[in-house]
Formats: structure tokens, sequence, C-alpha cells
């Protein structure tokens, strides 16, 4: 079974940087291609980005291309969200899920992190 453990979340004030961090244990880290979803109170779980279980292919939402990066470091079994200029409005919890496609669609990932809560202050 695959455990997904969220860290790097706090509280930042607006303009500031987060990189959160999400390891990964179970079957073969490369196995799975991973997201980084996010959920404010009262709205639904938002997709932010992707990468490929190789690494080589990444896609973002709208709200994130140009200020969020997603990663992965493979020998870690991790995968990495930069947040650069933050902002109120990126409040939220942020949960990290792994998936057998290359996704943004909540539905198809089957493994989630308990998830960690960022807050950016104005």
């Amino acid at each position: 079974q695959v455990q997904l453990v969220e860290t790097g979340g706090g509280l930042v004030q607006a303009g500031g940087s987060l990189r959160l961090s999400c390891d990964v244990s179970g079957p073969p880290f490369t196995s799975y291609n991973l997201g980084w979803f996010r959920q404010a109170p009262e709205k639904e779980r938002e997709f932010i980005a992707t990468i490929s279980w190789s690494g080589s292919s990444t896609y973002y939402a709208d709200s994130a291309k140009g200020r969020f990066t997603i990663s992965r470091d493979n020998a870690k079994e991790t995968v990495y969200l930069q947040m650069n200029s933050l902002k109120p409005e990126d409040t939220a919890v942020y949960f990290c899920a792994a998936s057998g496609s290359f996704t943004a669609v909540p539905a198809n990932y089957h493994y989630w992190g308990q998830g960690t809560q960022v807050t950016v202050s104005s």
C-alpha cells in the first residue's frame, strides 16, 4: 500500500515562499505519477500540478503557472512543490497524491496524504 506524508506547510507573508515535501513509501516510487492538490474551507479540492513517474513531464493549473514548481527525487522517493510569490488566496490544506495515470483529475488519484496547512497572511 502506498503511503504519502506531506511536510513543509506553515504561515508565510504574502510574497513569500514555501517548499512542500511529500515522502512516498510502498510500491516502487517510479510506479506512480504524483500530483499536488489543495482545498480551502468550503471549497472543492483543486488541482495544482502533476509530474510523471520519470519526472520528464509536468502539468500545471493556470493558478500555479509561473509561481509553483513541482519536482521529484526518485532516489529519495520524494515529490516537492516549490511555491513562490504566495498570495492570501493560496491559503489551503495542500495534499499530495499518487496515480497510475498522468492526470489532473482528483478522482484518478487513488492514494492521498493527510495534507499540510499553508496560510498566507496579507
